[in-house]
């Protein structure tokens, strides 16, 4: 009996703290996406004078994208966790190798943009004159607008496939993510705000099934079918 209830009290934790890992990610990555968008222009041909006026804002932002790639492994442990037997080998690598991508490309990013913000401290004028902070930028900006948003596209594919035949969530929040991937992987360097999308999907993610962890009720003598993250 107390097998059994301690078994039952871990399959409701697990989707329970998948979903604050997924919430956690995704309220560090929005902070951190509108911090830079509204202090970095939109095009990698700027000619830099943000560097001299948006430092902290830049700072904050690179700062808290560490906290979020921690929230996001935690995320994803917890969501292949759940798939257990089920798990698809083709769309478990599809899935666990678009997420580690999506979350080394944002971290090769945010690397070069505190790279050469240190750089426009230490020798301003040169950085400029030979064209290092251009080619900096222009990788950043690759990295993430091109390169980035397509592994979560893919990223995004991989997990609604999965959810649709393992019931991880519901149907339409699957088709949303359908849609909202293709949206990613069509408008690559289109829209400024379009890096949103993710984190804005993985949050509907996480707080749906928060819910659904705290209003499912173990049934007695029968097997519980949690909500799973």
């Amino acid at each position: 009996m107390h097998e059994e209830k301690d078994a039952i009290s871990a399959g409701m934790k697990a989707p329970r703290a998948g979903a604050i890992a997924g919430i956690l990610f995704s309220v560090l990555l929005i902070i951190s996406l509108v911090l830079i968008r509204l202090s970095v222009p939109d095009s990698p041909r700027d000619p830099g004078t943000w560097l001299s006026h948006s430092v902290k804002s830049i700072r904050l932002a690179l700062d808290l994208l560490p906290f979020a790639g921690i929230a996001f492994l935690w995320f994803m442990g917890v969501l292949r966790d759940r798939m257990g037997a089920h798990e698809d080998r083709f769309l478990a690598t599809v899935f666990l190798g678009s997420g580690l991508l999506f979350l080394a490309i944002t971290f090769t990013s945010s690397a070069i943009t505190g790279g050469f913000m240190v750089a426009y401290e230490t020798i301003p004028g040169k950085l400029m004159e030979f064209g290092v902070y251009t080619f900096a930028r222009t990788q950043a900006y690759e990295l993430v607008n091109v390169y980035g948003l397509r592994m979560a596209g893919v990223f995004m594919f991989s997990t609604c496939t999965l959810a649709i035949r393992i019931r991880i969530f519901p149907r339409w929040i699957a088709l949303l993510g359908y849609v909202l991937g293709l949206f990613l992987l069509l408008s690559i360097g289109r829209f400024g705000w379009a890096p949103l999308v993710f984190p804005l999907w993985t949050l509907i993610i996480s707080v749906y099934v928060l819910f659904a962890n705290f209003r499912a009720k173990p049934a007695q003598g029968r097997d519980v079918i949690a909500p799973v993250l």
